[in-house]
């Protein structure tokens, strides 16, 4: 049986035609008729739907179907016209009740009739591209009762009404609201946007207009943007209740473009309330609230931007040219820091951190700290001020704070070797005084710097710190082979390498004997001990330690720089001594001694010599001796420390001069190295490139430059093109 040939069934139409009643179609659809009259009337409980089903089954099969469709579409037409009567005489507030419940009866019969009709809308609708039962129970519910003349503006009318009415306060029936604009989304989105949305946001632009107006009139700016708000999320909130979610960007669109996108200007510059003022009063709420706000709408945050970044430039000029500030470089420093705290903390809780106010905040500072010419020596001072005593006792995550928040201020800095002379300056004082009030500190800073600059920028202040280990070291040595030294002054020598100190003009002074006789031991160990060296005293850089006895038997340790020591030792043989007669035996330059001997005699509480006749300035034939009087409740008294200070003019010009100085082969080392990998380059791109090169150290100046360039040329480094004048060429 497996073996046999499958073979294919078919069924075969009857032979002969089966003759219908020719009045079947007729009684099948009046069968039909009554069946929808009955569901729209709430009486379907008694009909049978698969003997419906199958009546509208049959009309199909026997090609009926045209005769059931259009009949479908009359009658549901006629019952729709007796539901749009119906809601056009609803009154007041049952209108839309009456609408709803009407729609939602709508619904339930069409969704019977489809299931009766399921046949046709399988079959014979898709064959005659027909629209299907539920889309036509839809458009003929749009056709026949919202588009009803009755009913069309009293619907849209009662729908804006009721949104008027819920923004002045009032509560509305949000659930009807939602089924009514519900229903013209079933409709289809043209319908909703059509009927209601256009004159929704029309409405809602004339209504946003005249309140701002109305707000702006009266409210300050804080008050106007916390009512601005308030309506935004009124706005967000309706939509989310009630209307298409499309509709949100739409409403959220007109309430910023009425409420804060008109009046940017005027609330920005609001007087006694405006974007300053909120700045200066650290308004975070108010200033968070602009943010948030003035970034919804175009140009909103840059307008915010340039008013700050304004303000912030003006108030700083003021800051670092007001010569009251200039007197005390530490507390210039400090309301420096203390602005800088401050708009960081509004950008941090205001602005939400954003990265084009901090470039703002950043270029507003290089700005106004650029200004002021001696910005990079009261840094210099104010870390001098904090190393030396400021962080006494202050645990090491506030001293990291406090250099970090220095490095800040730094990296404004245009001219960092400026920075550098004076950082190096007060360091070599502060070591060599043994002030510092923390080593760790101390290297904490030079390793910011470092990471910052580069290795070159600090190499000769990590020189020093070397210099000053090495120096304990030889210290110990020079004792250990000198043990009859134990007895009588004690030397402490610190060693420094030219190169990595400041320099300072080598000046002579006439040492006490102990001492001269001390220090020429020292020298001859040391140079026996280190051959090809040189050394040369500094003794304006010294200072000392002194017993004194006084009149009435008070004794004192008298810490003293070592041009005091020099002057005081001479007290030792003698009762009274002129100026000149001082002069003559120290040899101390004229401005140092008369500062030495002004610190000594006319100091309240450190004045160990008195001075004849009294006066503030030491003239030539002034007469000195020892002040037997003198008391203190210390024991240890300290006469004229050497503190940083700010440089006098003559002192800034000098210093200024050696920074000078300095830039030049930095910048023809710059040159060289750009000529060198481009071999020719013309004069503008050349400017350019050495003031990119440079600018982690200082701003060239573009005459200073071409003044390098030219001596590079005279010294055939470079030469220019016979042809272009303004064009280089690298000469190997």
């Amino acid at each position: 049986m497996s073996n046999q040939k499958k073979r294919n069934f078919q069924i075969e139409a009857f032979k002969h035609r089966v003759v219908m009643d020719p009045k079947y179609a007729d009684k099948t659809w009046k069968i039909l008729e009554h069946a929808i009259h009955e569901i729209y009337n709430h009486n379907a409980s008694g009909l049978s739907f698969e003997e419906l089903y199958r009546n509208a089954y049959n009309m199909v099969l026997h090609k009926f179907g045209e005769k059931l469709y259009t009949g479908l579409v009359t009658t549901m037409t006629a019952h729709l016209k007796d539901i749009a009567k119906s809601v056009e005489a609803a009154q007041g507030g049952s209108f839309l009740d009456e609408l709803n419940r009407k729609w939602n009866d709508h619904n339930k019969a069409l969704q019977m009739i489809r299931d009766i009709l399921m046949y046709m809308d399988r079959t014979y609708i898709p064959s005659t591209q027909k629209t299907p039962v539920h889309e036509l129970g839809l458009n003929l519910w749009r056709e026949n009762v919202i588009y009803s003349s009755q009913i069309r503006n009293r619907l849209l009318n009662t729908l804006l009404e009721l949104v008027q009415r819920e923004r002045t306060g009032e509560v509305i029936d949000r659930g009807l609201m939602r089924n009514i604009t519900k229903m013209l989304m079933d409709l289809g989105p043209s319908v909703y946007a059509q009927e209601f949305e256009f004159h929704f946001l029309q409405v809602s632009a004339e209504f946003y207009r005249v309140e701002s107006q109305r707000f702006i009139d009266c409210c300050d700016c804080g008050e106007y943007l916390k009512k601005a708000e308030r309506r935004l999320n009124e706005e967000m909130d309706r939509v989310s209740h009630y209307l298409d979610t499309r509709t949100e960007k739409k409403i959220t669109n007109v309430v910023e473009k009425e409420m804060i996108e008109n009046h940017m200007l005027r609330l920005i510059h609001m007087e006694n309330s405006g974007l300053v003022n909120m700045l200066c009063d650290d308004k975070y709420e108010d200033l968070g609230r602009i943010y948030n706000l003035f970034r919804r709408v175009s140009d909103g945050l840059s307008k915010i931007r340039e008013v700050m970044t304004s303000h912030i430039r003006e108030s700083g000029k003021q800051l670092v040219t007001d010569p009251e500030r200039l007197k005390d470089p530490v507390e210039f420093v400090q309301r420096l820091l203390d602005e800088k705290d401050k708009y960081d903390k509004i950008i941090n809780l205001a602005f939400n951190n954003d990265k084009s106010f901090q470039n703002a905040l950043n270029s507003s500072f290089e700005y106004f700290i650029n200004l002021n010419t001696r910005s990079p020596e009261f840094i210099s001072l104010f870390v001098d001020d904090k190393l030396r005593k400021g962080l006494k006792g202050v645990s090491e995550d506030d001293v990291e704070m406090t250099l970090d928040k220095v490095m800040i201020l730094f990296r404004y800095l245009q001219e960092k070797d400026v920075f550098e002379k004076y950082y190096k300056q007060h360091l070599a004082k502060r070591l060599l005084s043994g002030k510092t009030v923390s080593d760790d500190a101390e290297r904490s800073l030079i390793v910011k710097l470092k990471t910052e600059c580069g290795y070159q920028f600090t190499s000769k202040l990590e020189g020093m710190f070397t210099d000053m280990k090495t120096s304990q070291d030889t210290m110990q040595g020079f004792y250990a082979s000198h043990p009859e030294l134990s007895e009588g002054p004690t030397l402490t020598v610190q060693v420094l390498t030219t190169g990595s100190w400041p320099t300072q003009a080598t000046v002579t002074c006439n040492l006490p004997a102990e001492m001269s006789a001390l220090c020429e031991k020292f020298r001859a160990y040391y140079l026996g001990t280190h051959t090809g060296r040189r050394l040369s005293w500094q003794t304006n850089m010294g200072n000392a330690d002194l017993k004194a006895t006084f009149g009435k038997g008070q004794k004192h340790e008298l810490n003293v720089s070592t041009y005091q020591m020099c002057v005081l030792m001479l007290f030792n043989s003698a009762d009274r001594l002129s100026y000149r007669e001082i002069e003559q035996a120290t040899e101390i330059p004229t401005s140092d001694l008369k500062r030495c001997l002004q610190s000594l005699a006319l100091v309240k509480g450190r004045n160990v010599l008195k001075k004849e006749p009294m006066s503030k300035d030491i003239g030539e034939d002034d007469g000195f001796f020892v002040n037997d009087k003198f008391s203190s409740k210390l024991y240890k008294v300290k006469i004229g420390t050497v503190v940083a200070q700010k440089e006098s003019e003559p002192e800034k010009q000098e210093t200024r001069q050696r920074v000078e100085e300095d830039r030049k082969p930095q910048i023809e080392a710059a040159i060289v190295r750009i000529m060198k990998s481009r071999k020719q380059l013309d004069h503008n791109n050349l400017i350019a490139e050495v003031t990119k090169q440079l600018q982690s150290r200082f701003l060239a100046n573009p005459t200073e430059v071409k003044k390098r360039i030219e001596s590079l040329i005279e010294r055939d480094f470079l030469e220019r093109d016979d042809n272009d004048r303004k064009l280089y060429r690298y000469l190997a």
